[in-house]
């Protein structure tokens, strides 16, 4: 009888020792879903900085600290993103993402397209693109991807024409016929805004021409819309496009909110894109 009291005993002992450790393991496993996660995200100039201001709080929300890392040209960007320094980033378009791929062997990958920066041809002397003489010189970004974008924009309007596309990218030696001998000249990106006191003409996005107080709707001699493969992205990499708080990013990222805040804040220059 004494055994069977002292079997029962230590048995009691035991489901109650269980029962303690998986209520232990149970509070650490809710304690690690609820524990901060701090996601770094690369970017440039608003509106994008903006849109991410915008979500930190819901973020914060579910437990993710969003860092924006604010970088001063559109190489570092990348550059951070894979060398792991930042999360993600969203600053580009796939096009110039692709090409930083093959330039530097990364693995960086479109998360979600955010909105069509409305890419436009701008002008200080003329009114039109008719206006422009014999000879104008058109200043366009000098990265093959956008390259690409301002000779396919001025096609898109037949001030030009280009052979068919071969290769990823048009380049100037794909101008098929250009009526009025128009002379392009390369620049970098973050130089657009800059030439458009010296050039004739200049083919950039809404942020940059936004310093000039240029809209496209208002101000822009031609403009691209949305029917095109260049809307600003959010972009991570192979190894953690998967990961929950990349998801739960892009989630507030395409958020109602988001596109209400671009429908009244940027109507003129962001087309939302999703």
């Amino acid at each position: 009888m004494r055994k069977i009291l002292l079997l029962i005993t230590l048995l009691v002992v035991i489901l109650a020792g269980c029962s303690q450790e998986k209520e232990k393991n149970d509070k650490e496993k809710v304690k690690g879903n609820d524990e901060e996660v701090t996601l770094k995200v690369a970017s440039l100039i608003p509106p994008m900085t903006e849109i991410l201001e915008l979500i930190k709080p819901k973020l914060a929300e579910q437990s993710i600290n969003l860092e924006i890392v604010v970088l001063g040209d559109n190489v570092q960007p990348n550059t951070a993103l894979a060398a792991e320094e930042v999360d993600a980033n969203f600053f580009q378009h796939v096009p110039y993402m692709e090409e930083f791929n093959r330039n530097n062997d990364a693995n960086l990958v479109p998360i979600i397209p955010i909105y069509f920066a409305n890419y436009g041809t701008y002008s200080k002397e003329y009114n039109s693109m008719d206006e422009l003489p014999e000879e104008a010189v058109i200043a366009i970004a000098n990265d093959v991807s956008n390259i690409d974008r301002s000779l396919a924009l001025l096609a898109q309007h037949k001030v030009i024409t280009l052979k068919e596309k071969t290769g990823s990218y048009y380049t100037k030696a794909d101008i098929l016929e250009n009526p009025k001998n128009y002379k392009f000249e390369e620049v970098d990106l973050l130089m657009l805004a800059r030439m458009y006191d010296d050039a004739d003409a200049v083919v950039m996005t809404p942020a940059y021409a936004a310093p000039l107080n240029l809209t496209p709707k208002s101000d822009a001699l031609l403009t691209e819309g949305d029917d095109n493969d260049f809307a600003i992205t959010l972009v991570a990499r192979e190894d953690n496009k998967d990961s929950e708080a990349i998801k739960k990013l892009a989630e507030a990222m395409t958020s109602t909110e988001v596109r209400e805040f671009l429908e009244k804040n940027y109507d003129e220059t962001a087309i939302p894109a999703f």
